[in-house]
């Protein structure tokens, strides 16, 4: 069992300002660097803390956007190397379709694992749909170009015998030979990040990890559509190693402490869907089916009183307040009922995880967020410095070879079953 600490570093200031996304247009005037000093640097000292808590980090990147400080992942994580001796470091969220030089990505990420001595976790991500007018992507066939930088990517990370060329519809390349390669061999570790059912099918065929985010109790559905996908690819059924599931993550001395931790920090929910409706959905980015469940659920984003969705096990719905300077409408019960997030007490939040854990069929790694919204570096510490003290030993002795097998057999059943 692996927990990884993940904060998306957002510059909450900014927030109260007239505009209608804080992702893409939000003028920078509303930064002041003296303040995004202070929060770079205290997410930074967050980081190190875990180093030293036997927490493990995870970092990602926006762009054009008051949620998230990092425009390339691979600056913290970077920083991340020569601050710690022992965490491992995912970097949950390169956008390699996004991005127009895939060999420099793979000769930065041979880089950052040789200077950690094998300590990266590499994930990959189609991106997301806001972000392909600031970094002017073509959102047209996205999906396969994401592929085709996958495979160039890994071959560039794995090829030792002199330089290659690569020819595709989406890139061009002479003489591909990175120094260094990795440290880890073949590679590091891939995850794909995602929550749809074509990304946890893919990743399963394509024999990658699974990273979901905040998909509740419909994980394990998710996770199952992984399991069969590597299983009919010849993997064999996915090792819950290979899954990564992410939430918000309060704990406290009381459940009211843990209680008020988490809804400091699901202060992102307010913010991160704030996005103006033209950059929500450009034209080929979702493939059709993708377009008919957002459609049929009126899932339109952006505006306030619009709202994230999740569901408790009982499938009542939660609709969680997305606007800025409104509420979420919801309590911390309700988002733990839903397990798009774990609060209360130590051991409140270890029976959370590890019925999660159950549900979903094994998972071999936790992203926490324990840092979001407007809760402030002390807190963060604190929240951290708890988990790590009275859940994480008990997360690492939970045994799920048997939940794992049962899985396995499950799954099995479901292949002969059509």
């Amino acid at each position: 069992m692996r927990v990884y600490h993940f904060s998306e570093q957002p510059y909450h200031g900014a927030w109260e300002a007239d505009a209608p996304s804080l992702r893409v247009t939000l003028p920078n005037k509303h930064c002041d660097p003296k303040v995004a000093a202070d929060l770079i640097n205290w997410r930074l000292d967050e980081w190190q803390l875990c180093d030293e808590l036997g927490l493990n980090i995870a970092c990602n990147e926006h762009h054009s956007s008051a949620t998230c400080l990092s425009a390339s992942v691979n600056m913290p994580i970077a920083m991340m190397a020569g601050r710690t001796q022992r965490a491992r470091i995912m970097a949950s969220g390169y956008a390699i379709a996004q991005r127009p030089d895939p060999i420099r990505l793979a000769e930065e990420i041979a880089y950052i694992d040789v200077a950690t001595r094998g300590r990266l976790d590499v994930g990959f991500v189609k991106g997301a749909p806001y972000e392909i007018s600031p970094t002017n992507a073509n959102p047209v066939k996205i999906t396969e170009r994401f592929w085709d930088a996958n495979d160039l990517i890994l071959k560039a990370l794995t090829h030792q015998d002199g330089p290659f060329s690569w020819e595709s519809e989406w890139y061009h390349f002479r003489q591909v030979n990175i120094w260094p390669r990795p440290y880890q061999q073949p590679r590091p570790s891939v995850f794909v990040t995602g929550g749809s059912p074509g990304t946890a099918k893919s990743s399963g065929a394509n024999g990658h990890g699974f990273i979901n985010i905040l998909s509740g109790w419909n994980a394990r559905t998710l996770f199952d559509m992984h399991r069969l996908a590597s299983l009919e690819a010849g993997h064999g059924v996915t090792p819950w190693s290979k899954f990564v599931y992410t939430a918000l993550m309060g704990v406290g001395e009381t459940r009211e402490e843990g209680h008020r931790r988490l809804m400091d920090i699901a202060g992102y929910f307010r913010t991160t869907s704030k996005v103006g409706e033209a950059f929500m959905n450009p034209p080929g980015y979702m493939d059709v089916a993708g377009n008919v469940r957002w459609l049929k659920a009126n899932q339109t984003r952006g505006r306030a009183g619009n709202h994230f969705q999740a569901a408790k096990r009982d499938g009542e719905k939660l609709a969680i307040g997305s606007g800025v300077g409104t509420g979420l409408g919801v309590s911390a019960q309700d988002m733990a009922d839903a397990a798009i997030a774990f609060c209360g007490t130590p051991d409140d939040v270890y029976e959370q995880m590890t019925e999660f854990i159950s549900h979903a069929g094994g998972v071999g790694n936790f992203v926490i967020m324990a840092q979001g919204g407007e809760m402030p570096h002390h807190e963060a510490c604190a929240n951290l410095e708890l988990f790590s003290k009275e859940v994480l030993p008990r997360l690492e002795e939970f045994d799920q070879s048997q939940i794992h097998a049962d899985t396995e057999e499950r799954v099995l059943s479901q292949r002969d079953e059509g």
